[in-house]
Order: structure tokens, then sequence, then C-alpha cells
């Protein structure tokens, strides 16, 4: 038995993909709460979650006519948000004031990475990033992240302090950090995982 609910969404879509105005401010009104919740996790900047919001909305409008009725619109507004966070960042690796945004309000993206280091679809290029690092950090990296190591153990294992692996261990992460950011796959897992979270 379908839920009332469910049939009051497809409805709606069903107006909304007859051009029915009434329909599509319903539909905002349902949803857009949570999606400007979400966009402003990511971009830390109420002006720039609104702008994203509104571009999302924009989208749900002029691509109406494709929208499948049988589908849920939370899930096809997600894809949107997605793909604008995606976006957002990418001209954040471009942009000189973007990067400073982030930098500034510390955007939970860098520390989310650590999230998606085991993902089967990251392994790859997580794989390149740890090859890249300079031996001891490479070797300190591998101790403590995957192989669950502390810094004590790391640290009688290598000969050194267990400052010199904290610190060496922080450079290793910023520099796989960065790579994982900079790589356009794994960016879509990060900024799925933080507006997956974001909806629970």
């Amino acid at each position: 038995m379908i839920s009332p609910t469910v049939l009051n969404e497809r409805d709606l879509l069903i107006r909304l993909k007859q051009g029915d105005d009434e329909a599509f401010q319903e539909i905002y009104h349902l949803h857009s709460a949570r999606l400007y919740n979400n966009l402003l996790r990511l971009v830390k900047s109420e002006d720039m979650a609104m702008d994203l919001l509104q571009d999302l909305y924009v989208k749900l409008w002029n691509s109406r006519a494709s929208i499948d009725i049988d589908k849920s619109i939370g899930a096809y507004l997600f894809s949107i948000a997605k793909n604008l966070a995606i976006d957002f960042f990418r001209r954040a690796a471009r942009e000189l004031n973007l990067q400073n945004h982030l930098v500034a309000v510390g955007t939970e993206l860098y520390n989310h990475v650590d999230e998606v280091f085991f993902h089967k679809e990251t392994a790859a290029i997580l794989n390149v990033a740890i090859d890249n690092l300079p031996p001891q950090q490479r070797k300190i990296f591998n101790l403590c992240k995957m192989e669950g190591r502390s810094y004590e153990e790391a640290a009688e294992i290598l000969g050194i302090s267990a400052a010199t692996v904290g610190n060496q261990l922080v450079r290793a992460l910023r520099s796989v950090r960065s790579a994982m950011i900079n790589s356009q796959d794994a960016l879509i897992i990060i900024v799925s995982v933080m507006l997956t979270k974001g909806l629970k």
C-alpha cells in the first residue's frame, strides 16, 4: 500500500512537470531548510549557501520536464546539491578568494577526508598520495594510520621520539588530504559523505 506522503509527493511532481508554480513553491518549502543547512555545513557562508540553494532550485525548475515522478524528490535534490557543492570546491581550487574563505572558516571538508581514507573507490588515490610522501613520513603514516599503531609504538619501531612521530604524521596527513581534495573522484566521495551525514 502506497503511503499518503508518497502519493502527495507524486502529485506535486506531476504538477511540477506541468509547470505548476504552486507545486514548485511547496517543494521549495518542504526541502529548502534542510538543503540550506547541509550546504551551509559545507561552505561555511550564509551568502554562499543561499546562492547555491537558489542555483539548486533554478536547476530543478529548468529540468522539471525530465523529473521521474516515481522517484524521491528528496534524492533528486540531494543529487543536485552534491553536484553544486563539488563545483563550488572545484572553483575554490582555482580562485584565490574562495581558497582564502575556506581557510578562514576552517571548512569541514578537510577533516572529512579521514572518513574516506579506506573507501574502496579512493584506495588508488590514497596509495599514490602515500607513495609520494617523504620516506619517513610514509613509514609513520603506514604505521599510525594504516596499521593503527600508537605514536609510542611507531617511535620505538623507527628509533625516534613520539613527538617526532606526531609532527611528521601531521605533515603526512596534510599532504595526503590535499592530494585527495585535489582529486575529482575523491572530492565527489568526500562531498557525498558530508551531505549524507547532514541528512541524518
